[in-house]
């Protein structure tokens, strides 16, 4: 007995085919654009979640002031260097870190908690290696400033940045001690005073 007309197998026109494809030439494009816009909220996530661990580490609520952090490069490993920005830019005053200076910012890397081997530390050996700049110390200072200010942050204040950098300058200067600190560095350092105590 043959089999009623709607068993039998109907093909496909041109037109059916032009239109399953674009069918799924569409869904292609969507779940594409999805993909995009999921990837995209999680970087967005990421980065809001980065953007908060460095705020508690230094204290620093501003959303402005944590944008302006993560341009500079900082990261959760490595903003504990912000404090060392003032004592790098005093190391290169004079047109290069010497081994006394890298040493010494080495010693206080690690008084801050900064391990041997650490992201934070590779970032400063890097900064140590290849004068970071202004594009680097100018922003910095408004944040170090916007850190000191924070509630709670007394492990560390305007004063202890200001003897630390004046060490760095006293390090490799002078011969006999005579003239310790370079008229440079005297320069930088009423500078880096005067910005962080608001004077």
């Amino acid at each position: 007995m043959p089999r009623p007309y709607r068993d039998k197998i109907v093909p496909m026109t041109d037109k059916d085919i032009f239109a399953e494809r674009g069918r799924s030439l569409e869904e292609d494009y969507f779940r594409k654009k999805d993909r995009e816009l999921i990837e995209k909220m999680r970087k967005a996530a990421a980065a809001e979640q980065a953007r908060g661990e460095m705020g508690q580490k230094v204290g620093i609520t501003d959303p402005a002031l944590l944008a302006e952090l993560e341009a500079l490069g900082f990261t959760p490993d490595t903003v504990v260097l912000l404090p060392l920005v003032p004592l790098l830019q005093m190391a290169w005053a004079e047109g290069g870190v010497t081994a006394a200076e890298r040493t010494l910012l080495l010693k206080l890397a690690r008084s801050r908690g900064i391990g041997e081997g650490s992201a934070a530390d590779s970032a400063l050996a890097g900064w140590m290696d290849s004068n970071p700049g202004e594009r680097v110390f100018a922003p910095a200072m408004r944040l170090i400033r916007a850190m000191l200010d924070a509630p709670g942050r007394g492990d560390l204040t305007a004063d202890d940045l200001v003897k630390q950098a004046e060490a760095i300058a006293a390090a490799s200067g002078g011969i006999l001690g005579i003239n310790r600190i370079s008229a440079e560095e005297r320069q930088l350092l009423a500078s880096l005073a005067a910005q962080l105590k608001h004077t």
